[in-house]
């Protein structure tokens, strides 16, 4: 069960993101246009390592990212960075057994 919970945490919102990639691929090239001929990259980098940033910017950048956005762009990231940290404070806890 701990597994399945981990797996969908860590894996879902990269699937999600591919996915949508897949059905609007528009949309994502509108949001990552500034990147040039190699504008794919950065929606490719933004998944693997900051997957919820990426999601959000796809959803605010087409209208320009002003104002409100950066704030929730901003939350997006604290959620991938508490995602990553959030296990390490588990580990220092005496008898925990990570599975």
């Amino acid at each position: 069960m701990c597994c399945a919970f981990l797996s969908l945490v860590l894996l879902g919102p990269r699937i999600f993101g591919a996915f949508w990639w897949i059905f609007q691929p528009v949309r994502w090239q509108l949001a990552f246009n500034w990147g040039g001929a190699l504008w794919w990259i950065w929606p490719i980098l933004g998944l693997l390592f900051l997957p919820w940033t990426t999601i959000m910017f796809v959803i605010v950048a087409p209208g320009g990212v002003v104002g409100l956005d950066w704030l929730w762009i901003g939350l997006m990231l604290f959620a991938d960075i508490a995602s990553y940290g959030g296990g390490a404070g588990r580990k220092q806890i005496p008898g925990y057994q990570g599975y």
